[in-house]
This record gives structure tokens, sequence and C-alpha cells, in this order.
């Protein structure tokens, strides 16, 4: 573990960067309390920091399931191509396995994969420094994609707006600048006065530690409230818009987010408030063909039990601990991505979007 350079603003430091053939991650489960970095030299170490949540946010993790890759070929003693590819696969896969739900990680993967492939006539060692640039690049391209959804999603907030957030949307769950929370910040950037209700996220409090964190920072006012509040608030005619991120959006729109959005999305109906999801395009799964159908990744039942190592549930006791859960896409007012905001009819706006044969 290694520590950072002293805080210098929000985009002194990007949540994940390739430094001399390492991979440097901000440990975001010390935020934000202690402000350090771990460094991964393995794309097991690597593998390590996306199951335990210390790297976490789609985008991030997809970004750095790629380093990963790139860490893994240069830890293989295969002195032929051949073999060297063997050896990427099976370090993908294990990769694969850390998170489910999030189809980033999955897109980032397999595009290392095919970009390995497309250049299997090179030797081991120049596919591994050709590995290492397509990573890299995969990290530049995450920013200017993210401020692009900021850009298109800044369009729909207005002076004095109020907004609703939930989990982490901001630059820690990216490489650098955020989705839904990146969103508000273009706004903000743009001088538009806003208000940010921040959900706390339970049970990990992503929107407590992280999201709150980022915002003080960003000098943008918001307040944070538990996640049980939300409907209070609406109900006194206090939140104007809800804003969220997604790990996985399938091909009729439904949308896969952190356990509580689709919560807050029949919250927002009932009181005709617009529900928006800001994700890049890489999170759209044109396999997937409804929500249903979307794994749900369940964890450790200590993250229910516990806070911050604190039991707070007698012994014993039986959890259910569903790390996301899915937004039918008749609830959601449109989906804010890098190249525009899709509205329904969802399977043909993402059909357009993707350049696929649109449905009958």
């Amino acid at each position: 573990m290694g520590g950072l350079p002293p805080y210098e603003g929000i985009a002194s430091v990007k949540t994940i960067q390739w430094t001399d053939g390492t991979v440097e991650l901000i440990d975001q489960t010390r935020l934000p309390f202690e402000r350090v970095s771990v460094t991964c030299s393995s794309y097991r170490e690597v593998a390590s920091a996306i199951a335990s949540m210390q790297v976490r946010g789609a985008p991030a993790i997809g970004v750095a399931g790629a380093m990963g890759l790139a860490l893994a070929v240069r830890e293989s003693q295969a002195g032929d191509t051949p073999s060297l590819l063997r050896d990427l696969q099976q370090a993908a896969d294990e990769l694969r396995a850390t998170r489910p739900t999030a189809v980033n990680l999955a897109w980032a993967l397999d595009r290392m994969l095919a970009a390995a492939h497309e250049r299997s006539h090179l030797a081991p060692d120049e596919l591994r420094g050709y590995l290492a640039l397509t990573a890299q690049v995969l990290a530049s391209e995450d920013v200017e994609i993210n401020r692009a959804i900021g850009r298109h999603g800044a369009a729909l907030l207005e002076e004095g707006m109020r907004v609703l957030t939930h989990c982490s949307t901001g630059a820690l769950a990216t490489v650098d600048y955020g989705t839904a929370v990146g969103v508000i910040r273009t706004a903000h950037e743009d001088g538009k006065r806003l208000h940010v209700w921040v959900d706390e996220t339970r049970p990990r409090l992503q929107g407590a530690r992280l999201n709150a964190w980022e915002l003080q920072e960003l000098g943008i006012p918001f307040t944070l409230i538990t996640d049980n509040m939300a409907a209070h608030f609406m109900q006194r005619g206090e939140v104007d818009l809800v804003l969220t991120g997604a790990d996985r959006i399938a091909a009729n729109g439904d949308a896969a987010n952190k356990i509580g959005t689709y919560g807050l999305a029949v919250l927002a109906h009932a009181h005709g408030i617009p529900f928006y999801v800001a994700a890049p395009i890489s999170t759209v799964d044109p396999e997937m063909p409804t929500g249903e159908l979307i794994p749900i990744e369940d964890r450790d039942p200590r993250e229910v039990t516990e806070i911050s190592g604190v039991r707070v549930a007698p012994e014993g006791v039986r959890v259910a601990n569903p790390c996301f859960d899915v937004t039918p896409n008749r609830l959601i007012r449109g989906i804010i991505t890098e190249r525009g905001i899709l509205h329904a009819p969802y399977d043909r706006a993402i059909d357009s979007l993707l350049g696929l044969t649109t449905r009958a």
C-alpha cells in the first residue's frame, strides 16, 4: 500500500492509473477518513481489489479489469504467443467472476481479448506492450465518455433544481469525472445553482462515504439523508429529479443499479418526478433481452449485520444481501449516454444507438 500526494482537488489523482507496470487504485474502502492507494503488481491483486470493492463503480472496474489483463501478460512466462493468449484467457475468466452484475467489466475484458487476438501475429513481448497501451487507451476514453455524458445530461438540470442521487456515481466510480454526479458537476460548472439530496446507500454507504465526499470537495450544495427518507422529501415537493447510474442496461432499457434504486424509481413515479439513468454505452448489454435475466450479485452478510466492523444485529440472524436491483424501463424517463439521451421505446433507441437491426 502506498501513499498518494496531498489532496489538491477532486481531479488531482485519477481513481485508477497505470504506473510503471503496476496498477494504482484509490482504496475506496478507506474513504472518506483516509486517502491512500493500493498498488497492484499482479492480476490476482486487481481481482482482489475489485471483489473487495477497493475499486468500485461499473466503469472503474471495467478499466481495472483491462489493466489487470495487461498485468497478466507481463506475469506470464509464456515464450510463444499462443501460450500467452491461453494465460490471458485464464486471467480474464478469473477477473470476470469477481463482479457478475456490472457488464462493463466483461465488456472491457472482451475488448482486451479481442485486441490480443487481432495482434496474435506479434511476438510475446510486443503483444505485452500493445495490451498495456490498450488498457491505458480505455482509461483515457472513459474520461472523455464521462465528460460527454455530463454535457448531455446537464441540459436537463435547470437553475435551482433539487436532484436526488443514489450510491456513488462521481469520479470514484469511473476513471475520472463521473456519470450521474458528472451530470451534476457539469451543470454546476456551467453556473447553475443546484441542491443535491444524497442517499446514504445501505449497506455499504457509498452515498454517505463517497458521493458526499466528492460533492463536498466540488463545492456543490448537498444534504445527506438515509435511504428511507427519500419518500418524505418527495411527498413534501422537495425533489425535482432523480438521477442514478447503472451497472447493466438490458436491451429493452431495464437498468440494474445499486440496491434501492428500484424503490426510488417507484417513489419518483408515484410523485410525478422524472427518473433518469446516466451511464456509458458500454453499460448496455444487447445480449440481455430484459432486466429479469440480469444476474444479481449477493454479497457477504456481514455488510448488513455490521457497520464499520461494529455488529448491529443479533448473532445468528438470517441475512439477505443482494447488491443490485433492476428498474423496469417504464419507470425511466431517459438514459443519458455519451451520444445523447435515449427515450422510450428503449429497444428501438438502443438498437439504433448500437447500429443493430431494429426489432419488428
